[in-house]
C-alpha cells in the first residue's frame, strides 16, 4: 500500500495524522505543503479545498479527520486495515 501525506509543520491535525500512522507502523510518503513547490494547489486541485491533511492511499484522495471531530480513526483504521 503506498501512502502519501500533504501536511504542515504547523498543522495539529496533521500531526495526529503521522502519529496515528507511526503508531501502526505504515510507511508513508510526507509532502509539506509549504516548501514543496505547487503541493498546496496540488491539494486544492484535487479535493476543492485548503484543507490539510490530506492522506492519496493508492492513488485515492481522502480526508482523514473532520473538522467537527478531528482525526478519524476508526474510518482510517478500517481504510488501512489496522487496529483503531
Amino acid at each position: 500500500m503506498e501512502i502519501i501525506v500533504y501536511s504542515a509543520t504547523w498543522c495539529p491535525d496533521c500531526r495526529e495524522a503521522k502519529r496515528f500512522l507511526d503508531q501502526h507502523k505504515l510507511s508513508y510518503t510526507d509532502i509539506n505543503i509549504e516548501t514543496t513547490p505547487g503541493a498546496a494547489d496540488e491539494v486544492v486541485k484535487r479535493t476543492g479545498k485548503r484543507a490539510i491533511p490530506q492522506f492519496v492511499i493508492d492513488g485515492e484522495w481522502v480526508q482523514p479527520y473532520h473538522p467537527d471531530q478531528g482525526f478519524l480513526y476508526e474510518e482510517m483504521a478500517r481504510r488501512l486495515g489496522v487496529e483503531p
